[in-house]
């Protein structure tokens, strides 16, 4: 199983451009495979002058084997110059009672590298050079929420786990009605285009901290797709 990009009445979508932050927790149903599998919890909470970004997934009884669907991440992060920019990174997945695994990485801005430790290979646990704007998985959720607009095209540069990689985004033209629960969202689709077979779509709606819906889709299929049950601010 891949990673999981891993992050949201009726509203019309706007551009959200320079949306500030604000602390939310937000509740999702978790599907797999079109069937429902358990749920998730996404979490931003201000720490001082950091920030900290977290999804937890808990799959139902029947898919604790499914490691994305047993998943704990969270990013400390904080914002320089308008970018996020994290600080640490840790990430458990499991795939039954006994058996976890852990990775947690560490970036360093002043020396300009991030490095990860736990259970990866070894080449994975090299130093990786870091460039401005370098962001986790949990920070282009983010980011995808703060520069998403109609038609826009959106590149990021992944830096997680020990990988490098660049994230291609595509806005479409006009929102469409993404249910939620017994209300509905204006929200725009964000795809990833240079996933190859693995794609990732992201719905955003003006005004909602928290990706609306999260679907991450595999050699044509649906895989892990989290849906907005509920969000709160948080004071």
């Amino acid at each position: 199983m891949r990673p999981l990009l891993l992050l949201l009445a009726l509203l019309i979508a706007a551009p959200l451009g320079a949306a500030e932050l604000r602390p939310f927790v937000a509740t999702y149903d978790a599907w797999y495979q079109g069937k429902a599998a358990g749920e998730a919890t996404m979490r931003l909470a201000p720490q001082g002058d950091r920030w900290d970004i977290a999804l937890d997934i808990r799959g139902n009884r029947g898919f604790a084997g499914v490691f994305g669907l047993n998943l704990s991440q969270h990013t400390v992060f904080d914002v320089v110059n308008g970018l996020y920019r994290p600080l640490q990174q840790a990430t458990v997945r499991k795939a039954a009672v006994f058996f976890n695994r852990r990775v947690t990485g560490v970036y360093d801005w002043s020396r300009k590298v991030a490095q990860w430790s736990g259970d990866l290979k070894a080449s994975r646990r090299q130093p990786v050079p870091l460039q401005p704007g370098d962001m986790s998985t949990l920070l282009i959720n983010l980011a995808v929420i703060r520069d998403a607009t109609p038609g826009a095209g959106l590149r990021y540069r992944f830096v997680d786990g020990g990988r490098v990689r660049e994230y291609h985004y595509q806005a479409e033209q006009a929102p469409e009605i993404v249910p939620v629960g017994e209300m509905s969202y204006s929200a725009l689709r964000v795809s990833r285009t240079n996933g190859g077979n693995d794609e990732m779509i992201i719905w955003v709606a003006d005004g909602v901290p928290t990706p609306v819906r999260i679907l991450q889709r595999e050699d044509g299929e649906d895989a892990i797709d989290l849906r907005l049950v509920e969000y709160q601010g948080v004071q």
